[in-house]
């Protein structure tokens, strides 16, 4: 094996019939990739190559390897994970496709708690097609969770220095409001605050916390959470020298770029903290999983199978995805 000197990457292939393989060929077409780490695809050759003729991409090469120990740190890198031809039926779900998903996944997790691998970027998967007897999660987030151990961890979306957490994540509405309690907001905050520290290199990171309710509660005309829960909390962190504030309104938050007061902002529920987040950095922005022992990011978008195959899906979140694993591999480095 050659001596590696840059950051290996691990990028999963993602949903075989969506746009993940096309976002996967066009971010690394990026010189500036092959100079800054050592990025390796999980998968299949085939399906690159399926994808760069169907795309007519014509100077992407790539080297393939059946074991992780013949990597190329001067070149692009597929490790073949099956030898089958995969049935690829462009923008559409298909069970065989979730298969080979998982497969990627999970062979990337096991060489990123080994040690093989530095980062994981996980391209986009149909959370619908990959359910099985191995895979019963939400999204990648829980199942990294629970593969790597870990007490709790953090979905952060992140682009430059807005940075959006939540509380709850892929859960129904209707359960927000009961899944919500001190201990797993005091968790949560705990991680993100962790993570701006060793992640981020942000030494005294400022916090915003939003509240669960419209007008955060109103002083408790519209509902109660915030009297009772939100704001003790947050007078118990300050006390212990934290920086963290509010509870803020979310409404006003983001419109009057309150945001931009803060190293991040813990919202309670997915769409409260997603919503302005995807509207404020929409190409730009990137998923990173914080409180792992390895550094995991991926594109802030879905698996788009109304754009596949016909060149049009942007890859800019994803090469974002790929610098902000280098970013994090560096400053936790420099943390420790």
């Amino acid at each position: 094996m050659e001596e590696l000197t840059k950051p290996t990457i691990a990028i999963t292939i993602g949903d075989v019939n969506s746009i993940s393989p096309e976002v996967i060929i066009k971010s690394l077409e990026d010189p500036r990739i092959i100079k800054m780490m050592t990025p390796v695809v999980y998968g299949s050759g085939k399906i690159l190559s399926y994808y760069r003729k169907a795309l007519n991409i014509r100077d992407f090469n790539y080297f393939q390897l059946k074991k992780l120990e013949e990597l190329s740190d001067k070149k692009l890198n597929v490790l073949n994970l099956w030898e089958e031809t995969v049935n690829i039926t462009m923008g559409q779900s298909s069970e065989e496709a979730g298969k080979y998903a998982f497969i990627s996944i999970k062979k990337a997790v096991e060489d990123a708690m080994e040690g093989k691998v530095d980062a994981i970027v996980t391209a986009p998967i149909n959370k619908h097609n990959i359910q099985s007897e191995d895979f019963k999660f939400a999204g990648h987030t829980e199942y990294l969770a629970q593969q790597a151990g870990v007490k709790d961890s953090l979905m952060l979306l992140v682009d430059g220095d807005l940075r959006v957490g939540v509380v709850t994540g892929h859960i129904p509405i209707k359960e927000v409001s009961e899944k919500i309690t001190a201990e797993k907001i005091d968790s949560k905050l705990d991680v993100l605050e962790k993570s701006l520290k060793h992640d981020f290199g942000i030494k005294k990171p400022r916090i915003a916390v939003l509240g669960l309710n419209p007008h955060a509660g109103d002083g408790g005309v519209i509902g109660n959470e915030e009297e009772e829960m939100i704001k003790p909390l947050i007078e118990k962190r300050k006390e212990k020298g934290k920086l963290v504030f509010g509870p803020f309104p979310a409404d006003g938050f983001f419109g009057n770029q309150q945001y931009k007061n803060f190293d991040a902002v813990l919202a309670m529920y997915h769409d409260q903290g997603l919503i302005p987040f995807k509207t404020l950095a929409f190409s730009n922005g990137v998923n990173f999983t914080a409180g792992l022992p390895f550094v995991r990011t991926s594109p802030d978008h879905g698996t788009a199978y109304d754009l596949t195959g016909k060149g049009l899906a942007d890859e800019t979140s994803m090469r974002q995805a790929l610098f902000l694993a280098i970013d994090i591999i560096k400053n936790r480095k420099e943390y420790s």
